[in-house]
């Protein structure tokens, strides 16, 4: 059998024991890497491909969801930037520690070396960051939102240390990028007129792969902040939600290529491996630092332990900066040892990604403050004086809204977690508060004393139990309907406390016949 057919046999068999096991996939597509690169099996060109392939669209779609406003943000630019320099610091200090008693691979280390491989590892992996907001619908969050600001920053000051370790500026042609302001005006006009759903992707891959990555690398930029910037310029387009939905499994496929990758790099011998062990014994440190600056710029103690959690990771820029180095300053001895310390990295991010003990534990070093010094989006929502109130306002959100309150008579509130969706709802003039109901302290801070039902429709059966859950254990005794995609899904709902519900499909199907009916001719 050829390479690459043992590639994709060991990468499909890799995703379905993780799965099996209630494991991310991207575990098993790890763990498939290391095999095959402990078997001798050779990495074949097209993992390599799609490696690149994927990372490009993933920040492409990234992109699509970034508000400018927010890098400016004091919990974003200044917290993101103070963490950078705290955890170059922190390595280049234990690296140099280490150094001094001449073991291995440390001995002899310069202060040079110490902190560039202490600015390697003080980025967060936007792969791996944007893949669990995305199983988790975190991503429009007020915790995803400022994970997201502060990966884009990285990726910001990754060119930038490129650009120098180049030891030239670009050339005058870098100037082109900027015909990509007056360029976007026609790609918004092409997206407002792309009715068939097939050509979404095709024209979100173009659209990431030429005008951005190929037009930045031509000019001497790092290509995939092109793919970065040409999503940013059309993150405010209503069409933008779903053109990123339509890459959302090619992105996928590609980043298999990605996880392949990285396990290719294989395990180095006992000391390095030794180190590399070290370098992730640092992560926790440097989680905890995020979340307490996090914290001291305005966010609540939950949403600042979730941001570092997410981010509790190394990146693959590392290998890029240890591949790109001097070999005086980083000798190839560092590639396996900086890839060992980031596929650990993942492993944890991937076990350890239920942070709420998390928050009990750091409830004295972020203690509570009151509400009026909290961030403008963290502060506590006042429900109660509602006698509905919906979770999640997607399309059946409002549906169930406006049934609620047209034809019902009820008052009723959204709360949803996406900030522009809450506002352009609240422009259509619905009453929308935003929130993140799986949150364990949303229930907390709200007042529940008129609401009569909840209705939990949001899009993930995961979220809509976890918000029932703590509903249910907050002491809300009122009636909670959910909606489900499976039956299986709402007799679990109905198990965990809900009252009644629907299974999409089924209210679908009913809809459509009650609407045939009222067609008929003399109806």
């Amino acid at each position: 059998m050829d390479p690459t057919s043992i590639t994709l046999l060991a990468a499909l068999a890799g995703g379905l024991t993780a799965t099996a096991l209630r494991l991310p996939p991207l575990l098993g597509f790890l763990a498939a890497g290391f095999v095959l690169h402990g078997l001798g099996v050779p990495e074949v060109p097209v993992v390599s491909l799609a490696a690149d392939l994927g990372v490009t669209l993933l920040l492409f779609s990234v992109g699509l969801k970034v508000n400018v406003r927010t890098l400016v943000r004091r919990e974003v630019l200044g917290v993101g930037a103070l963490h950078m320099v705290l955890t170059t610091a922190l390595v280049a200090l234990v690296l140099g520690a280490l150094g001094l008693t001449g073991w291995a691979i440390v001995g002899g280390t310069d202060w040079r070396t110490a902190l560039l491989v202490g600015f390697s590892l003080s980025f967060a992996s936007t792969v791996f960051v944007v893949k669990v907001l995305e199983e988790q619908s975190g991503s429009r969050s007020l915790a995803g939102r400022t994970a997201i600001g502060i990966l884009v920053l990285q990726d910001l000051a990754a060119v930038v240390f490129l650009t120098a370790s180049h030891g030239s500026l670009p050339g005058p042609e870098a100037l082109l990028v900027l015909l990509l302001l007056p360029g976007s005006l026609v790609l918004r006009r092409v997206l407002d007129r792309l009715g068939h759903a097939e050509l979404r992707p095709l024209f979100g891959v173009v659209l990431a792969l030429v005008p951005g990555y190929a037009l930045f690398d031509a000019v001497g930029l790092k290509g995939d902040l092109g793919a970065l910037a040409i999503g940013m310029l059309l993150a405010s387009h209503p069409g933008s939600e779903a053109l990123s939905k339509s890459l959302l499994s090619v992105k996928d496929l590609f980043l298999v290529g990605f996880f392949l990758s990285i396990g290719f790099t294989g395990i180095p011998d006992l000391p390095h491996l030794l180190i590399a062990l070290g370098l992730v014994a640092l992560i926790p440190l440097r989680g905890l630092a995020l979340a307490w600056l996090l914290w001291w710029a305005g966010l609540r103690r939950r949403t600042s332990v979730v941001t570092a959690t997410a981010m509790a990771n190394y990146s693959e820029f590392a290998l890029i900066v240890a591949v790109a180095a001097p070999a005086s300053l980083l000798g190839p001895e560092w590639v396996g040892v900086l890839a060992t310390a980031i596929a650990v990295s993942f492993v944890l991010g991937t076990v350890t990604r239920h942070p709420e003990w998390v928050v009990r534990v750091t409830s004295r070093l972020m203690p509570d403050r009151p509400s009026e010094r909290l961030h403008p989006d963290d502060r506590p929502v006042d429900v109660g004086h509602h006698q509905a109130v919906v979770l999640g306002m997607g399309r059946v959100g409002r549906s169930a809204y406006e049934r609620l309150a047209g034809e019902h008579g009820l008052s009723v509130v959204g709360v949803e977690n996406s900030v522009e969706r809450a506002e352009k709802l609240r422009a259509d003039g619905l009453d929308v508060v935003e929130g993140d109901a799986t949150d364990p302290e949303f229930w907390d801070r709200v007042r529940t004393g008129d609401v009569a039902v909840v209705l939990l429709a949001m899009p993930f059966h995961g979220n809509n139990i976890e918000a029932l859950s703590h509903l249910r254990g907050s002491g809300y005794e009122g009636t909670v309907a959910v909606v489900a995609q499976q039956d299986s899904d709402l007799e679990h709902a109905r198990r965990a406390g809900a009252a009644t519900g629907l299974q999409l499909y089924d209210g679908a199907g009913a809809e459509l016949a009650d609407r045939a009916v009222r067609a008929l001719p003399g109806a």
